[in-house]
């Protein structure tokens, strides 16, 4: 299996690959065999999900080859490994397969200098490698030795160099000896293999402690983000690299990086500090450093896992790129039905933005080839974007601009305006990083719309549950309150309801059904209608109570109600109560005593289907205020419900009853931060 893994990264030209495996009935690639690059590059990668936005395992699912021809293409298509290995390589992924059965993929990495496609010869020596690679696997399996998942995937060696005879070596060591500075030599680890007496003497260190070290972790003060970096840049593009670093005091030393197969040469001078200094204020900016980009692009990972919808993207994404990219303003739009949908946006004037707001899509609209393509658009001058879009006029009084397209399912579905008040040269490096942020706001965007697509429907349908308007009963005063849930998409299971049985008598009904979800909602529905239909007919509340009941057992939906029912007889200034399982009410009497009516609780409904329902019977003269509320209103955690029952019963005290719209916001405002959806509904009868 090792030789056919380096056989085929040989035959393709390739510098490194990785072999995934797939287990019977698993669904997620696992790394096996590792070849030409460090194992901890690719760690982050060791399992990826069939359905997880990756090259392999798209390669895997659909059955075909991947191909990502440089950093913006990756960056464009696939931003979380961009994000993390931000630096100029070409990738190969493929299904690695036995007759019809997937075994498992390949995936094979090429320097940033590739060609920017795959030849015939080399697409050839994929497939046939990667149908030896499969035979290999199945024939292992067959044997009852199959290439399973382990907690270290196998590392293969680089090729072994040329072996030397004393006399070259000699002269080898005598050429490096003279040469001005020192030198080193990294494996493909990372660790230091040679150095000589210059450069062990430029770092300050003893040559025998350095060997067989990582830099960074033998020499403190080259632990700062951009030496591993650029180790790794040269690791993976295969690309020279250069930088400079401090030695304290005050010692600048400068590093050059040359890699190959078998790792990495570098050649250590002295710097001049005045050579390193920043350029002319004339010259275009270079833009932020990558490490200062990549602290902000994870930073923004992290939060935009937080954004719940399409507003909280923006100005999550806002608070993050602007500073860290040193643009001055943003734009998130997107397309809708051939128009120009703008989401959200940071420094502009609104005046400027909202004039393109619902516009028709067209070819003289910057960005809208983004918008189409998926493609981005870098503008380091307004002649640049007056050329792309001849019919733009300069009113937004910026200097650069990047229109950066927002993928999701491989698919654009919006595009990311960031614009500059100074001249912005936007890097091929920058340019991929930029591109890699966007796809992490695109993914995050799907998922608001998705959430805010959801959240309106609750919302309909809630407010389709609950009563639109409560009728009006003649002697009969009522407030009534709903609010959501703070966490979930804000619908519930709470309700309230106010039945018109005849001119003096009426129903009120309040519940609470189990979850927050919307199955919760639609039984809540079933209940009230039931509450309604059994109350309707002049059913005791007791009847209600137990008729509901009937009907929740029949529909056995694993859901239990709470529920209360009083009969309100205005008339004679009484009322009968029956509950399941609900908390009390209580009654402010009209001197302003408060109390908590002693009434005996039965089952929940949905539980038992012949359940008796005890009932209270008590006076309702005017002036008092009858509340009946969800347990939302009370509980809280870490609080006494008896505690909280009696501070409730404070604040109704002291209330004004001749306003209970009042009495009710300020019971509402009053509650604990909503865990559970609150109802409330307030009743006071008159002469």
């Amino acid at each position: 299996m090792d030789a056919a893994m380096a056989a085929v990264v040989r035959e393709t030209g390739a510098f490194g690959g990785l072999l995934y495996v797939l287990p019977p009935g698993d669904d997620a690639l696992w790394l096996a065999i590792v070849a030409g690059t460090p194992h901890e590059f690719v760690a982050p990668w060791r399992r990826i999900a069939l359905s997880d936005p990756m090259p392999v395992a798209d390669a895997v699912r659909e059955r075909r080859l991947v191909w990502i021809g440089g950093q913006e293409e990756m960056a464009r298509r696939y931003p979380r490994p961009a994000l993390v290995l931000p630096y100029d390589f070409a990738m190969a992924a493929a299904p690695v397969a036995s007759g019809t059965a997937l075994q498992g993929g390949l995936v094979l990495l090429w320097p940033g200098a590739h060609p920017p496609q795959l030849s015939r010869r080399v697409r050839d020596a994929i497939e046939t490698g990667c149908r030896h690679l499969g035979n290999l696997l199945r024939q292992a399996a067959d044997r009852g030795d199959p290439l399973l998942p382990s907690a270290r995937p196998r590392t293969l060696p680089p090729p072994a160099g040329r072996l030397l005879s004393p006399a070259e070596a000699a002269a080898i060591t005598a050429f490096v000896d003279r040469l001005p500075g020192g030198s080193c030599a990294l494996d493909t680890n990372g660790r230091i293999t040679f150095i000589t007496p210059a450069a062990a003497e430029l770092v300050g260190a003893d040559q025998a402690e350095l060997v067989g070290a990582l830099p960074w972790e033998a020499l403190p003060w080259m632990d700062v983000p951009q030496v591993e970096d650029r180790y790794r840049a040269a690791m993976v593009s295969r690309r020279p690299q250069a930088f400079t670093v401090l030695r304290p005091p005050d010692t600048w030393l400068s590093f050059e990086l040359y890699p190959d197969r078998s790792g990495i040469s570098v050649r250590i001078t002295g710097a001049d500090p005045s050579e390193t200094a920043p350029a002319s204020p004339a010259a275009p900016a270079a833009g932020p450093s990558r490490a200062t980009l990549l602290y902000h692009l994870m930073h923004l990972a992290a939060t935009l896992t937080e954004a719940v919808g399409v507003q909280d993207v923006v100005e999550q994404s806002a608070d993050q790129l602007l500073p860290a990219l040193g643009a001055q303003a943003m734009v998130l739009m997107t397309a809708e039905n051939g128009r120009l949908k703008i989401r959200g946006h940071r420094g502009y004037r609104a005046a400027v933005v909202d004039r393109f707001d619902a516009v028709t899509l067209s070819s003289d609209i910057p960005g809208s080839k983004v918008l189409t393509t998926g493609v981005p658009d870098f503008f380091a001058t307004f002649a640049e974007l007056r050329h792309a879009y001849p019919s733009t006029v300069h009113e937004d009084g910026m200097a650069s601009w990047a229109f950066l397209p927002l993928i999701a399912s491989n698919r654009p579905i919006g595009c990311l305006l960031l614009a500059y008040s100074r001249p912005h040269a936007f890097p091929p490096g920058e340019r991929a990083v930029l591109t890699s942020l966007a796809g992490l706001v695109g993914q995050a965007l799907d998922r608001a719309r998705l959430y805010d697509a959801k959240h309106h429907l609750v919302h309909r349908l809630q407010s389709a549950l609950l009563p639109h308007t409560l009728p009006r009963i003649p002697g009969l005063k009522v407030a009534a309150r709903y609010l959501p849930a703070t966490r979930g998409l804000g619908i519930g299971g709470d309700f309230y309801d106010l039945i018109h049985l005849d001119e003096r008598t009426a129903g009120a009904a309040i519940g609470d059904v189990q979850g927050h979800n919307v199955d919760a909602a639609a039984l809540m529905g079933q209940v009230r209608t039931a509450v309604h239909a059994h109350a309707a007919v002049g059913a005791s509340p007791a009847d209600v109570l137990a008729g509901t009941n009937r009907l929740l057992t029949d529909l056995d939906p694993g859901l239990f109600t709470s529920c209360l029912y009083v009969h309100l007889d205005l008339a004679a200034h009484r009322a009968c109560l029956a509950t399941a399982g609900h908390p009390p009410p209580l009654l402010r009497h009209a001197d302003g005593r408060t109390q908590l009516l002693p009434v005996s609780p039965g089952l929940l409904l949905g539980i038992e289907t012949d359940t008796r329902y005890p009932t209270l019977e008590f006076p309702l003269p005017p002036g008092c205020v009858l509340v009946l509320y969800t347990d939302g209103l009370v509980e809280a955690p870490g609080t006494d419900i008896d505690d909280a029952t009696a501070a409730l019963a404070g604040l109704v005290e002291h209330a004004d009853p001749a306003d209970l719209g009042a009495m009710a916001d300020l019971l509402i405002r009053r509650a604990p931060t909503p865990g559970d959806d609150i109802a409330l509904l307030l009743l006071s009868p008159g002469e």
